[in-house]
Parts: C-alpha cells; sequence; structure tokens
C-alpha cells in the first residue's frame, strides 16, 4: 500500500472557487470569496494520543512515517503542494441569523483522491483564522478526544459521519471557561484531524443569498453539484432542485439514524449542518439515558431546549427550509421546493415509525399502531429508562416470559421502585404483537439495529482523566469496543452498564457548554 500522504493531491475547493483577497490573519468580515488561505500554528511538543488503524486501512493506505504523520496532524508541517485555507459561511443559530461564522478553528489541509475517491482533510484547533471571532483557534483534550471518539463511533453505529483520523497533543496550555461562570483555566491543547468529502455546509449558501451575492451562490451550487452530486447532471433550474430533494433526504435519514441509536447532537445550527448529509461539529453531544425526550446536552440551550432529542426531526426540517430560501433566488419557483419540504414531513414520520418498529423487532408495521409507541415511551420516560440498555435486552424476549422482559425492565432503569402493572400491559399488547409476526430471526434482526455499546458521556471523560495521567489504555479500549458496537464483546462487558450515579451531574458527563 502506498504512504497516506504520497496520493493525488486534488485542490478541488480552491482551484475552483474564489480565494479571499487579503492574507491577513485577524477576526474580519470577509466578502466575495469562499475562503481564506491561512497557516497552522506550530505546537510546542507534538505527541501522536492515537490514529484510527481501521480508517487508514479503509481508505487503502497506511502510515510510512508516524514522526512525519505526527508533524502534519499537528500543523508544524504543511502538506507540500497544498495551500491549507478556512472557509467562509455563515448561519442561523439557535434560531436566529448570526451573521458571518466560518471556520474559526478548523483549517483544511489537504485535498486527495484516494482510490478515486476526493477526500477533505482538515485540523480543528490548529490556530486561529480570519472567522475566530473574539477565540483563539485552539482545542482541548477533552473535546477532542469526545469528537475523535464519537466519529468514528457513529459511523460504526451506521450513522453517516464524518471521520476522524488521529488525535494530538500539541504541548501548549489552552485556556478555557467550561461553564462559562467566571472561573478559567489552562488545559492540555489538542488537534483532532477530521476527514470527509466535503465540509460544505448549508451556511456556506446562506452567507451568499442572505448578502444577495447570488453570483457567487450560483458558482458555490454549482460546485457543490458537479464535485458531490455530479449523477445529477449539468447545473441548471431542474438540476437545483433536484439536489435539494437529495439533501432533503440524506438529511432526514440521517436524523432518523440519530433517534435509532438515541444521539442528542446538540447544536443543529445551520452551520453544523452538512450538504452531504453528514453528522458534524461534535460538540455538546450526548445520548439518551434516562429516557427523557426533552433532553439535550447543551447548557446554552438548557432553558429554549431547541435542540432537545424529540424535536430534531422538526429542527432538521427548519434548517431545510432555511437552505431552501438560500437558492430560491436562483430557481425562483417556490412550488417544488415547498413540495419536497411537505414530503420530508410525511416520510419522516413514516421512516420514524418503521425504525421505532424495527427496535422492537415488529415488521409488520401496519399492525403497530401510534397509541402502542405513545403508550411504550410514556412507560420508558415514567420508568427513567436507558435506551441503550433496554431496547438490547429486548432483542431475547420471548412472547411468553413476562418475568425475564420485567428484568430487563428493572436492568435498565435508573429508578428504585417501578409500575410494573404499566409494563404488563404493555408486555400483553408487545407479546401479541410478535406472536403474530412469528419471526424466528427477531433476535437476530432486532441486534443489527440496537447497539449494545455507544460512546456515553462519562467513558469519553473517564478516557481524558486517563490522558492527563499519561495513561492512553482507555482511549485505546474504548477505540476497540466502539468498532463493533453490535457485537456482544464479553471480554469489554464492563461498559455495558447505566451511566454510574456519579456522572449525573458531572461537568462533562451531562451537560456540556459549546467549549466541551
Amino acid at each position: 500500500m502506498n504512504d497516506i500522504f504520497s496520493q493525488d493531491i486534488t485542490s478541488n475547493f480552491t482551484s475552483n472557487l474564489r480565494a479571499d483577497s487579503s492574507l491577513v490573519n485577524e477576526p474580519r468580515q470577509v466578502y466575495n470569496s469562499f475562503y481564506s488561505y491561512v497557516y497552522t500554528k506550530t505546537p510546542f511538543n507534538p505527541e501522536l494520543i492515537h490514529h484510527a488503524e481501521e480508517f487508514i486501512k479503509e481508505l487503502g493506505v497506511e502510515i510510512q512515517d508516524i514522526d512525519y504523520f505526527t508533524q502534519v496532524m499537528s500543523g508544524a508541517k504543511p502538506i507540500e503542494g497544498f495551500k491549507s485555507f478556512s472557509m467562509c459561511y455563515g448561519g442561523h443559530q439557535f434560531g436566529s441569523w448570526a451573521g458571518q461564522l466560518g471556520d474559526g478553528r478548523a483549517i483544511n489541509i489537504a485535498e486527495f483522491d484516494i482510490n478515486n475517491k476526493n477526500w477533505s482533510f482538515q485540523l480543528k484547533g490548529a490556530g486561529p483564522t480570519p472567522y475566530s471571532r473574539t477565540a483563539d483557534g485552539l482545542a482541548v483534550l477533552r473535546s477532542s478526544v469526545r469528537e475523535y471518539l464519537c466519529s468514528e463511533a457513529m459511523h460504526y453505529l451506521g450513522v453517516p459521519t464524518t471521520r476522524a483520523l488521529s488525535l494530538v497533543k500539541t504541548g501548549d496550555a489552552v485556556t478555557r471557561d467550561v461553564l462559562y461562570d467566571g472561573h478559567p483555566e489552562d488545559e492540555d491543547g489538542a488537534i483532532v484531524c477530521r476527514v470527509a468529502p466535503s465540509f460544505i455546509r448549508f451556511g456556506n449558501f446562506e452567507i451568499f443569498s442572505i448578502r444577495k451575492d447570488y453570483d457567487n451562490l450560483k458558482k458555490l451550487l454549482d460546485y457543490t453539484i458537479t464535485q458531490h452530486y455530479s449523477h445529477l447532471g449539468v447545473p441548471s433550474k431542474e438540476t437545483y432542485i433536484e439536489f435539494f430533494r437529495e439533501v432533503v433526504v440524506k438529511t432526514k435519514e440521517m436524523i432518523i439514524h440519530w433517534q435509532r441509536v438515541g444521539f442528542v447532537h446538540g447544536v443543529m445550527n445551520t452551520d453544523n449542518m452538512s450538504i452531504l448529509g453528514l453528522t458534524i461539529d461534535y460538540g455538546p453531544y450526548g445520548w439518551l439515558e434516562d429516557y427523557d425526550p426533552s433532553w439535550t446536552p447543551n447548557t446554552t440551550d438548557s432553558y429554549q431546549k431547541r435542540y432537545r432529542y424529540e424535536s430534531q426531526g422538526n429542527v432538521g426540517l427548519w434548517n431545510l427550509i432555511q437552505l431552501a430560501k438560500s437558492i430560491y433566488p436562483l430557481i425562483e419557483d417556490a412550488a417544488p421546493l415547498q413540495k419536497i419540504l411537505n414530503d420530508y414531513e410525511k416520510e419522516y414520520a413514516s421512516d420514524y415509525h418503521k425504525m421505532i418498529c424495527s427496535k422492537l423487532g415488529l415488521y409488520r408495521v401496519e399492525d403497530v399502531s401510534e397509541n402502542f409507541i405513545k403508550e411504550l415511551k410514556m412507560n420508558l420516560v415514567n420508568s427513567e429508562i436507558d435506551m441503550t440498555i433496554f431496547f438490547r435486552e429486548l432483542c431475547s424476549i420471548s412472547s411468553d416470559d413476562f418475568d425475564k422482559f420485567y428484568e430487563g425492565v428493572l436492568k435498565s432503569s435508573y429508578k428504585d421502585e417501578d409500575d410494573k402493572s404499566s409494563w404488563q400491559k404493555f408486555y400483553t399488547k408487545y407479546s401479541e404483537l410478535i406472536t403474530n409476526e412469528n419471526d424466528n430471526k427477531r433476535e437476530e434482526k432486532m441486534k443489527l439495529v440496537n447497539p449494545k455499546y455507544v460512546l456515553r458521556n462519562y467513558m469519553a471523560h473517564l478516557a481524558t482523566q486517563d490522558l492527563k495521567k499519561g495513561n492512553s489504555n482507555t482511549l485505546n479500549e474504548l477505540y476497540t469496543l466502539l468498532l463493533n458496537p453490535y457485537d456482544e464483546q464479553p471480554e469489554l462487558e464492563k461498559w455495558y452498564e447505566k451511566r454510574p450515579a456519579w456522572a449525573k451531574t458531572k461537568v462533562g458527563c451531562s451537560m456540556l457548554s459549546c467549549s466541551s
């Protein structure tokens, strides 16, 4: 196999779209440009903590010089033949237009053609850019561990996502106020290299549309279609509509997967929505543990709860409406866009119902009523059920063993006592549905959609604490665990447990800030 850095450099984005004419690297408004050229900050003492060996194998390449790899992944050395840059975009944050945002701490260091597929390599936390606003462009170890592990965990869960290639400690101290309460502290600096076919977001289109810069809006849309949706044909008004349709479908499918595994993104701003339907920007995310559909992991959203678990489908639609508004000036016909958005609403409801039924091992979805699903959800809430454990235990439940079923309920409940009668009522209906299906492969199929292991926040926290002590064993173990989240992995069974009591209110394990 060839070295990872010996692949063909493509520079598609910078070759086809206009650069910022200014090279001044200080916070400012950037106009008539798609990106700004920037240099990464030289780290004090870079140390490679981990690299995603399975992803590297998947790419069909290898690392031939680990020291050089570390230098590149830390921003200490550029990739010869490529000028690093940060992208300009805007976005709606928590429902309000926030103006220009851009890559405040992300720097694209390469575009490679690897086995006939384009990949963009981006360092997160490698220094300031013109889009950093009041920030320093850096990242800390705890947030970097979370993004590194979760990117790969989501991929192996079957959720569309950007990938993570490496995790590096920089040797620099980075000051952060975790809870924004006036108590800043120095933390270990770190950098994640994330990888995707493209990092274009809804916000890339919004910034040009709101500025009424329709020439550049068209250039970006034509580029995106040519590079990433070429099967739709030559860019035209009809192609723009089909492009929007595909983005809508990809976004819907991504969110349905989030709902399936109990993932809550936490910051579904339009600048965090990928044009390829990939999960992007792992900030204050989390998994439902004690089942609360109104839960969000984001401290900034703790009052409004805009991005709570149960609202992710609706927020996806709201964000897609903003994208539709952005490209409308190039189409000038609202009817086809509105129809696509209406289809999203209907198809999301239908796909969500099918997804919940698959988690229950019920495939005759027409037999499963909405009231039955509502009853289940009510029980999950009232019993404070751990979503992951409950559905995994359900995989091996038969139609004539309530005692075993109830053992699973108790195993997954965070309450000391529970209402057995409400679960008996649910089980009676559930067992009837199971009997009617008579599917002898039910358990096998259920285990393909109900993971045994997810990256709970406390797990990433433990890995970070150990890394601070110079011990990478927990990180290594979690990486291995999350490669096969649907397998039993008896040697790692200790991670198949409810969130420990100490983690319920622990900073970094329950609610998280955007600096998390």
